[in-house]
């Protein structure tokens, strides 16, 4: 862990936050580095800091009673990661670094104290409560039945529109994402996402290239996983 010497101001997340209120953020910030595959934390864990990445990628997953890891959210830069601790309970959730992460770290109290003084403040916590639920509404609507492809072709089509880098092949998917962790993503056996990926490869909705995924044609992809 690191005493913060970045300016929070530098941040966009606090773009719109007043000098005094940038000035109390720095007094009580300290930046932690995590490699990937480190916790932040666990589950059940009583949390007393706010967090937000910096930079690189965590994921929020919640485990089964057999151990089976279902990946709920993956967060990337400018993200408030636990915002839900705001009413004092235990983490509902764990957290891992993604990839190699800088993640933000402010004393809860302190934190809901400037809250208080600036509502600029109190709307990044709004708005990345309300973007979760909105997501989770979204993933709500995928868990209704149908075939195991379509919804992979889903979930392909929305991380080419969040960490989508456009080259000549198409849209790159710029995350590190295996088939074990597109399993975790939808908390099925890894045979069934492997299976999945196959029929999309062959249909030339995507590309596997250098443990990458390209989708060729976005809108192609949106087609095979909303018609009947």
């Amino acid at each position: 862990m690191s005493k913060n010497s970045l300016k929070l101001n530098e941040i966009s997340l606090f773009s719109h936050i007043n000098n005094n209120t940038i000035h109390k953020l720095n007094e009580i910030c300290f930046v932690r580095q995590l490699k990937k595959g480190e916790h932040l934390f666990r589950d059940k864990e009583i949390i007393k800091s706010i967090y937000i990445v910096k930079s690189g990628k965590v994921a929020l997953y919640k485990q089964s009673e057999s151990a089976q890891k279902k990946v709920i959210f993956i967060l990337g830069k400018d993200t408030v990661i636990n915002e839900v601790i705001i009413d004092d309970l235990p983490a509902s959730i764990n957290c891992e670094a993604f990839e190699k992460a800088e993640i933000l770290c402010f004393d809860r109290i302190k934190f809901l104290d400037i809250m208080k003084e600036d509502f600029e403040l109190s709307k990044i916590i709004i708005n990345s409560l309300a973007m979760k639920v909105r997501r989770l509404y979204r993933q709500g609507k995928n868990s209704i039945p149908i075939k195991v492809e379509k919804r992979v072709a889903a979930k392909l089509w929305k991380l080419s529109r969040d960490y989508g880098i456009e080259i000549e092949e198409g849209t790159l998917i710029d995350l590190n994402i295996t088939i074990t962790y597109l399993a975790d993503m939808f908390g099925a056996p890894r045979e069934t996402i492997s299976r999945a990926l196959k029929i999309l490869n062959n249909e030339g909705l995507i590309i596997n290239k250098n443990k990458r995924i390209i989708v060729p044609d976005r809108e192609k992809l949106v087609r095979f996983f909303k018609d009947n």
